[in-house]
């Protein structure tokens, strides 16, 4: 039988149900969508990507977290309209740093438990905490908060930067980025310039506003990897004042 992607039935917005799994322990890691570019891309590549619903765009498993999954096999269901597909997975599938993203168990008596023990702390990998998802009471949309913040964050930022270059903290993504060297920083810079352009086209303002900030913490990450200090960029731009 010969295999074809248009045999797959996709729902009405091209997307089709992805169920993640560990090919040496069979836990169920994760459940994502994929159009038929992500599973073209998957099948070629031997590593998984997906389609986010709410970016509405193409994502790479491990682009941010370095945290891939390799592809050992693909399955679908008799309908094709799901797909099963075991991998191996480094580091952690979820991005609240657990393996599996299905560590919430509810208890007979009602509670919800945590299951298991974070493998990262994502405020390395991501910048910030990520709350476990909870139903939010509705309220009325609140207006940005000032920010007090000056270029001294960009001077912050960089020292951490540099601490992670020196003492590689396993797990963090800025460790990642400096053992993979100096193309892979320069990849993430050109992926997150594109990024800040797409949604500047799209007058997309808040994506605009991450973009930029992923895009300029790349750069904080090359300049480091290339021994220019912040400052120096500072006194550049200070000559450059009419």
């Amino acid at each position: 039988m010969a295999f074809n992607l248009d045999r797959f039935k996709f729902d009405a917005q091209g997307l089709i149900p992805a169920i993640i799994q560990d090919s040496r322990t069979n836990e169920v890691l994760m459940l994502a969508y994929m159009n038929k570019e992500a599973l073209a891309k998957t099948l070629t590549s031997g590593q998984t990507w997906f389609f986010s619903r709410s970016r509405q765009r193409l994502w790479h498993k491990g682009e941010t977290s370095g945290n891939i999954q390799e592809v050992d096999e693909v399955y679908f269901d008799c309908d094709a309209d799901t797909l099963l597909i075991k991998v191996r997975q480094h580091g952690a599938a979820c991005h609240e740093g657990y393996k599996s993203c299905f560590h919430y168990r509810i208890e007979p008596d009602g509670r919800v438990a945590l299951v298991g023990q974070p493998a990262f702390d994502p405020s390395d990998v991501y910048g910030d905490h990520r709350p476990p998802p909870q139903p939010a009471p509705k309220k009325e949309p609140e207006q940005r908060p000032v920010c007090v913040c000056s270029s001294n964050i960009l001077e912050e930022v960089y020292g951490v930067v540099l601490d992670r270059k020196h003492s590689r903290p396993p797990g963090a993504y800025t460790t990642y980025l400096f053992d993979k060297g100096l193309d892979t920083i320069l990849q993430k810079v050109g992926e997150e310039a594109m990024e800040v352009i797409l949604a500047a086209k799209n007058h997309r303002r808040d994506e605009v506003i991450k973009e930029a900030a992923d895009l300029v913490y790349h750069l904080l990450v090359m300049l480091a990897a290339e021994g220019v200090g912040v400052h120096e960029v500072f006194e550049e731009l200070a000559t450059r004042r009419k």
